[in-house]
């Protein structure tokens, strides 16, 4: 197991149901749905019947009847901004970071989710004090979701994902704020430069700008100008920041909004492991061909293309090139765009993969994502109504949390 797991305080020292069983379920497996039984003992996976024998009755101190509801692995989210939307839930209004964590940990865990990788921004813009969206905050975040964890504050699993935005002034800084301690399970390397990769589409930056920050066209030109004559100073000794700390943490490297060959070229050279929004179709297939995992937002699926103008998710499916899902700014996403995939599939396993094996094993999170014996009895309940996944309980190391 990597070194991340061991932040997990909150769910290894926390008071389980010693035994339960899960029964009348029909258990999402890696590759096929079928009817049985969960035993769950000290948290974790202790036995699965599919044979209707009854061999499990009688051995577990509680039992739940699913009543012919799905029961999945718990939900394994790589990318999300869902936090900062919490922290600053309107522009220019800062909420108490303990209070927004708890929320946006309740928020998760009601979806569906049971390991989250929180992505905090380094690299900032202090000479721009008008954009408060890019100001410093990701060590004092980090700081306090270490505190609520060993308060045993959490649901859910909290890791870290640090978004290193390459046109910044202070991403070296900030990154070498952070240690081993800080258990890094992610680093995505984020250049956000006008005119290439995510917003290739100048006029889908500006409208994205001027929607988050309020900018005015004036505002939108000089930002422009700014990022690409940081990103000329900066760009080349911030990436080799970026990397060279990842590797130090021991973090699984991520490329974002890779759109050409030498886009994804230069993610190989790098190490990287995790593909995040590949904007096109060309790039998508080189990832795959190099090994590296394609993600691709949920929101991106469910409403049937980008909002930036990118690639449409259900183009990778299509081509088979989707490895894992994200919820990326939307959490109940997660579970829906994973069952959409299920419906369209004609099999339920291969759509909830996506957000539980395949992000599990991309970060080498080998004790969970799959209803398996040995594993974590991180296990997600829910039913479908008018195709639309509704949660019915979500258990983490065999305890309920929601």
């Amino acid at each position: 197991m990597t070194n991340i797991q061991n932040s997990d305080h909150q769910v290894s020292s926390s008071k389980r149901d010693e035994t339960v069983l899960f029964t009348n379920a029909n258990l999402i497996l890696n590759d096929e749905v079928v009817k049985g039984s969960v035993y769950v003992k000290d948290g974790l996976i202790a036995d699965i019947d599919i044979s209707n024998s009854a061999s499990l009755n009688g051995k577990a101190s509680n039992v739940i009847d699913c009543e012919g509801d799905f029961l999945s692995p718990g939900l394994v989210e790589l990318h999300t901004d869902n936090l900062e939307r919490h922290l600053q839930p309107r522009p220019g209004a800062h909420w108490p970071p303990q209070a927004a964590i708890v929320s946006h940990d309740a928020e998760l865990a009601g979806v569906g989710i049971s390991t989250v990788f929180d992505a905090l921004r380094i690299g900032s813009l202090p000479s721009q004090n008008a954009l408060g969206g890019l100001k410093r905050y990701a060590r004092g975040v980090a700081t306090t979701i270490s505190e609520m964890r060993a308060q045993k504050m959490f649901r859910i699993n909290h890791l870290l994902h640090l978004r290193a935005e390459i046109c910044s002034e202070t991403l070296v800084e900030e990154i070498e704020e952070f240690g081993i301690d800080d258990h890094i399970g992610i680093v995505s390397l984020m250049d956000h430069t006008p005119g290439q990769r995510q917003f290739r589409n100048l006029d889908k930056m500006a409208e994205y700008l001027r929607g988050k920050h309020s900018m005015t066209d004036a505002q939108v030109t000089a930002h422009f100008a700014n990022l690409k004559k940081l990103q000329k100073e900066n760009g080349e000794r911030h990436e080799l920041a970026a990397v060279e700390r990842g590797r130090f943490f021991g973090a699984v490297l991520a490329s974002h909004d890779d759109t050409t060959l030498d886009d994804v070229q230069t993610s190989v050279d790098k190490g990287v492991g995790v593909a995040e929004f590949p904007t096109t179709l060309e790039a998508a297939k080189a990832c795959k061909q190099r090994n590296i995992s394609v993600m691709m937002g949920a929101p991106n699926l469910l409403r049937g293309g980008s909002h930036s103008g990118n690639v449409a998710a259900h183009e990778l499916v299509e081509h088979g090139l989707l490895d894992i899902l994200s919820s990326d700014y939307a959490p109940s996403s997660l579970l829906a765009g994973a069952v959409r995939l299920g419906l369209e599939m004609g099999n339920m396993a291969i759509g909830l993969k996506k957000v539980t094996q395949a992000p599990a094993q991309a970060t080498k999170l080998d004790d969970r994502g799959s209803l398996e014996i040995g594993k974590r009895a991180d296990m997600l309940r829910f039913n479908l109504i008018n195709d639309l996944p509704i949660t019915r309980g979500l258990w983490v190391a065999g305890k309920r949390v929601a």
